[in-house]
């Protein structure tokens, strides 16, 4: 009787939980779309005068559950450069245009995933809405498909986010199944308080300009702080 009282009390938490997590998703989404309607002028502008139409980039994206959907950015990268399977990106990438990288670095590339988020394919913290089967510039797993990647079912469980601990902590050229550890780490670990935390940093990072950054997004001092984090509670996972 003990142990269904804690079953029933911590699946009321959880649902309260996402039910402030998805309302908070739709508010701010909502307002970020409206409050930036005049930058996305400027930056469609941009990417016209730099490389011609067309100004969004559509892809499909692995969703919960294992759903795919169409996330939207800005492009950042020359006509035609993916035409079949995503390549992921790499330092000096010569298919990323002038005004891509300033967008990349900044992550106001995203910002047309303000809608994902309001429709609810995507929230604002989560695992990486990740391209489906993207190739990898590191050579240990190429073109190994998403679902062999241990850890990769597992951050199916939750919706995927514009931000998260990954996204943040991790270097951007290390495996996926390293990045995944993150991933699951933000999943054992949610809430609503976390989600707060990183969504402040990532402003922080998106001021600074340092979302293309190999090795450090943030200082050391925090990077190292989250990757003993990460080590200690993921020794169980592999």
């Amino acid at each position: 009787m003990k142990s269904l009282a804690s079953n029933s009390s911590a699946t009321a938490s959880f649902s309260w939980e996402a039910a402030v997590k998805r309302a908070f998703d739709v508010a701010l989404a909502g307002t970020g779309l409206l409050l930036s309607a005049p930058l996305w002028g400027l930056i469609a502008l941009a990417i016209v005068l730099d490389d011609g139409l067309p100004v969004f980039f559509r892809q499909n994206r692995w969703g919960k559950g294992g759903r795919h959907f169409p996330a939207l950015k800005f492009r950042t990268m020359r006509v035609g450069s993916e035409n079949q399977r995503s390549i992921q990106a790499t330092a000096e990438d010569p298919r990323i245009t002038r005004v891509g990288r300033i967008l990349r670095a900044t992550a106001l590339d995203e910002l047309p995933q303000l809608w994902n988020i309001f429709r609810g394919d995507m929230s604002f913290v989560g695992p990486r809405a990740l391209p489906i089967n993207e190739i990898q510039s590191n050579s240990h797993e190429g073109n190994l498909p998403d679902e062999e990647i241990p850890g990769f079912r597992e951050r199916l469980a939750v919706t995927p986010g514009l931000t998260g601990i990954a996204q943040i902590y991790a270097d951007r050229d290390i495996r996926r199944a390293q990045k995944f550890r993150y991933d699951l780490l933000y999943i054992r670990r949610r809430s609503f308080l976390l989600d707060l935390r990183l969504i402040v940093m990532s402003f922080y990072i998106s001021f600074l300009g340092k979302w293309e950054a190999r090795g450090g997004k943030i200082s050391a001092r925090k990077k190292a702080a989250g990757e003993n984090q990460t080590t200690k509670t993921s020794e169980n996972w592999s």
